[in-house]
This record gives C-alpha cells, sequence and structure tokens, in this order.
C-alpha cells in the first residue's frame, strides 16, 4: 500500500485519475479512480478532517476515526470479505482512501429491491459477513456500524464489509465506550451506555439477519428514542406473516445472534459455527 503524508492530494493526482462521485456518506463523498499506470479500477473515499473533530466521542474513539487508514490497512487482508484498502493520502483538508470498487451494489438496495430473501442465499450472505466480523475482532479491531448500507457486493457478486470510519480498537483489552452505531441496528448495552465489546457487531449482524429474511427491522420505533427504548427492551419476535416461511434453525440462531446477555451472545466464530450457517450457508462458512 502506498502513502502520502504533506501535499496528499497532489500525489494522490500523480497517482490515480478521479472520476465521478459514486456516493456521499456521513462524513465524506466515494469517487470512482483509475490507477494511472494501469488503468485499474478502484472507489476513493474523501473524508475531510474537520467533521470528525467536531463528533462528539470518546477521546480515544475520535483518535481512532482520524486513523481510519491504518484501521483499514489493519482488516484488509483480515477476510476476502473485507473491502480491502490499497492506498492513503493526507493532507490538511482531507484523508483520502483508494478501496475496492465494489461495483455490485449494497445489500440495503438489494433488500429495498427484492424484499426478503431466500433462506440458502441468506444463510451465505450471513456467513460472509460472520467470517468477515471474524478476522477484524481476530485483529482486535470491531466495526460498531454494521449495517446493510455498509455491505456491498463486487463484481462476482462476494458481500464484502466496508467503512471503517466507525471502527473501536480493544486489541490490548480496553474496553470501548460511546454511542456508536445506526439506531435500528445499535446493540442494547451501546445504547445504555455501558462498556461494551466486539459482540455489539454480531448483535448488528443479527439484525441484518433478520433484515434480510423477512424486509422488516426487529425493533421498530417512530423516532431514534423509540428506536433506542426498543432496542433496550430486546423483545424479539418473528411475527408469523413474516416469518411463516423461516425455518427453526434460522431463528434459533438469530436468538442466539440478539441475545441481550452479552456472555451467551455468540462471537463471529461461533455464527460460522451454527448449524443453519454450515447446512445452509455454502463455502462462506468454512473459510475462517
Amino acid at each position: 500500500m502506498s502513502s502520502a503524508g504533506g501535499g496528499g492530494e497532489e500525489a494522490l493526482r500523480r497517482e490515480y485519475v478521479i472520476g465521478d462521485e459514486i456516493g456521499r456518506g456521513r462524513f465524506g463523498t466515494v469517487r470512482r479512480c483509475y490507477a494511472a499506470a494501469t488503468g485499474a479500477p478502484f472507489a476513493l473515499k474523501s473524508t475531510p478532517k474537520a467533521p470528525l473533530r467536531e463528533l462528539e466521542a470518546d477521546p480515544l474513539d475520535l483518535a481512532l476515526a482520524e486513523q481510519e487508514p491504518k484501521v483499514h490497512l489493519l482488516v484488509s487482508a483480515a477476510s476476502r470479505h473485507v473491502v480491502a484498502l490499497h492506498a492513503a493520502f493526507e493532507d490538511a483538508d482531507a484523508v483520502h482512501l483508494v478501496l475496492d470498487l465494489c461495483g455490485g451494489g449494497d445489500l440495503f438496495s438489494l433488500v429495498s429491491a427484492r424484499g426478503p430473501i431466500p433462506e440458502p442465499e441468506a444463510a451465505d450472505l450471513a456467513a460472509q459477513l460472520a467470517d468477515a466480523l471474524a478476522g477484524c475482532h481476530r485483529r482486535g479491531v470491531a466495526h460498531r456500524d454494521v449495517k446493510p448500507d455498509n455491505l456491498f457486493f463486487d463484481g462476482g457478486g462476494a458481500l464484502r464489509l466496508g467503512d471503517f470510519g466507525s471502527a473501536g480498537w480493544f486489541g490490548d483489552g480496553r474496553p470501548m465506550t460511546g454511542l456508536v452505531g445506526t439506531p435500528y441496528y445499535v446493540a442494547p448495552e451501546v445504547v445504555a451506555g455501558r462498556e461494551y465489546n466486539e459482540k455489539v457487531d454480531v448483535w448488528s449482524a443479527g439484525v441484518v439477519l433478520y433484515v434480510m429474511l423477512s424486509g422488516t427491522v426487529p425493533f421498530y420505533g417512530a423516532t431514534a428514542a423509540e428506536i433506542f427504548e426498543a432496542v433496550l427492551r430486546g423483545n424479539l419476535r418473528f411475527p408469523p406473516r413474516a416469518f411463516a416461511g423461516v425455518s427453526p434453525e434460522a431463528k434459533d440462531l438469530m436468538r442466539r445472534m440478539l441475545c441481550k446477555d452479552v456472555s451467551r451472545r455468540f462471537s463471529a466464530e461461533q455464527v460460522l459455527r451454527h448449524p443453519w450457517i454450515v447446512t445452509r450457508g455454502g463455502s462462506a462458512a468454512v473459510t475462517c
């Protein structure tokens, strides 16, 4: 991976041809770019520095957010289902990351267009997500914003976990703190303001699985406050209309992922070994 410090944008433009904007998020923009030497296509994520400094977050988390290139480099080789970082450039105003170009859209768009996903396909996608999370967790990194919008499809149709701007470090045994994530997907211990560990990602992945199988979220509210109240209650239900064709094995896995008791909640490794994943999840279930 190449990198540059001061004058980063100038170095970036020497090595890459920058194309059209293909996405815009809370903290920055994503554009298509091409390697000047080979013409290979990539995605360029540019994040202004000022908004990161203005975040109301724990100082340790804020420092990590500003070091997203280092975090992303750490997890790039964690799993083939993590969006890889190829280069990073930094100037006075922004951080620019050259990433895998995932041209197949994201999981949010897929579920929005198709509705509920058949169990074999959902199991395969859940296995790919669990593989990505297990790899990150082995390296001491928690993603902390797992949701369909951050799950992308590459040109071959494989699922890739991206956007590590909210990631947290727990590799030295330090507990994580701070309300980080997206309301529908955030774990109850995060909402409660307690210290937490990497299993917050498993909770979020459980919500993603629930959404894939039903087209609905398990904990609903009209406002963020109402959603947080529902998450804290953690009253997991499977409405017959939405789950009539969903197997008991799939529901068992969701119960183990969406378990309020963190000590009993599955790890990402345990998700990969669950019978529903092993029997229905395809080859991704055994890559970890």
